[in-house]
């Protein structure tokens, strides 16, 4: 058997492992006894115009083209409606024959780096960051760069920057909300980005890919803005996901789209489709990618993410918590209260509390706590955090 794929299915990520972990000790102990804040599952509802379409496609439909193969990069009718909208939301330049669907933002991920990367390749990215990044990244034989970010704003610090890049570098890699920190790049940390990008892609001859992971971009609160990034850079490939943003993460839908104005962007488009064709990623659901082509704009609930973020936020710091503020996304980064996150995590457990050590994220020293949980748990669960934050000296 293939080592590595034996090495990666006999140990899940850091993230599963306290997930499962969690489901085993809610069995033992009750639910109620058990604040899990380690997986990213929205607890809100899908829009209810989601179930509204599905129903009216099963009932209006024809079953067996409703349930059938789409084209393999993705039905035409889906990839023109969402063409338009991002075109319309974004004043943006889009194609409909640059869009291919996919089984969410990890296929969007897998495939596109498969397709830009050769073996011996560089993808920078910038910690904190989702702990597959370089499951993905090995996976296109490439190398993933870990960069370290401002640690008092989460934003690219560029002369890292400036120094990481090389004639192997064949992308950068951004994720803005960002999982685990909340952070959203600014504008101009995105005009920075890409000036840098157009710099080191004339000084090595070729075109250094921005490539963009977007599962959170409706997830901001206050008004933030989250720069659309083809506006900035040309050669930027997006990799999207409906999973957060309409609360369908189990349904698996996303999509890939190229940039028009890439320099030979009708070849990248032609290795993404390669790449998803190599992986097996062909045709995404068809019901849910017709369903899609209906919701274009529509997001779930989010205020509800808001007052849990607010909640917590306020009442950690109180305590003697710090972090940066997350404008976007439903994730805190927290100080751990000593140095091993590791240890402060198992500590946790003993108050119920699950949260995901920061390692994995390129942070040594931090916690993810994700928020996307009820209301009535985080409010039960603060007289633990205190509890804990009391054994530091808090």
């Amino acid at each position: 058997m293939n080592k590595r794929m034996y090495e990666l299915g006999s140990k899940r990520s850091v993230i599963r492992e306290i997930f499962e972990f969690g489901k085993q000790r809610a069995a033992e102990v009750g639910a109620d006894k058990v604040f899990d804040f380690s997986l990213g599952n929205p607890s809100v509802a899908p829009p209810a115009v989601v179930e509204e379409t599905l129903e009216t496609l099963l009932k209006t439909e024809n079953a067996t083209a409703l349930h059938g193969y789409t084209s393999a990069q993705g039905d035409l009718e889906t990839r023109r409606a969402i063409a338009s909208f991002i075109a319309s939301k974004h004043g943006v330049k889009t194609d409909p024959d640059l869009i291919y669907m996919t089984c969410g933002a990890a296929a969007s991920l897998t495939i596109t780096l498969s397709a830009i990367c050769n073996k011996g390749d560089e993808v920078i990215t910038f910690a904190p960051f989702f702990t597959e990044y370089r499951v993905f990244t090995e996976t296109a034989g490439a190398k993933l760069m870990e960069l370290s970010s401002d640690p008092d704003t989460f934003q690219i610090d560029f002369d890292l920057l400036e120094k990481a890049f090389s004639e192997r570098t064949a992308a950068v890699l951004v994720n803005s909300p960002n999982n685990p920190s909340g952070v959203v790049y600014s504008e101009e940390t995105v005009k920075k980005l890409a000036a840098m990008l157009e710099k080191k892609s004339r000084e090595y001859g070729k075109p250094i890919y921005l490539v963009t992971d977007e599962p959170y971009r409706e997830l901001v609160y206050g008004g933030v803005k989250v720069p659309y990034l083809t506006a900035y850079y040309k050669n930027t490939v997006v990799c999207y996901s409906y999973s957060k943003s309409l609360s369908l993460p189990g349904e698996r839908i996303g999509y890939i789209f190229v940039c028009p104005e890439a320099e030979d962007a009708k070849r990248l488009y032609f290795a993404v489709c390669g790449a998803g064709r190599a992986l097996g990623y062909v045709c995404a659901p068809s019901l849910f990618q017709k369903m899609i082509a209906k919701c274009q704009g529509v997001t779930s609930d989010v205020s509800v993410y808001e007052k849990n973020r607010d909640l917590l936020v306020g009442a950690l710091k109180e305590y003697g918590y710090t972090c940066v503020r997350p404008d976007g996304a439903f994730y805190l980064f927290v100080k751990a209260l000593e140095e091993d996150a590791n240890a402060f995590c198992e500590r946790a457990k003993k108050y119920g509390l699950l949260l995901v050590p920061g390692d994995d994220f390129g942070c040594k020293g931090y916690v993810r706590i994700a928020y996307c949980v009820s209301p009535d748990m985080i409010s039960r669960s603060l007289p633990y955090f205190k509890l804990l934050a009391e054994e530091y000296g808090r």
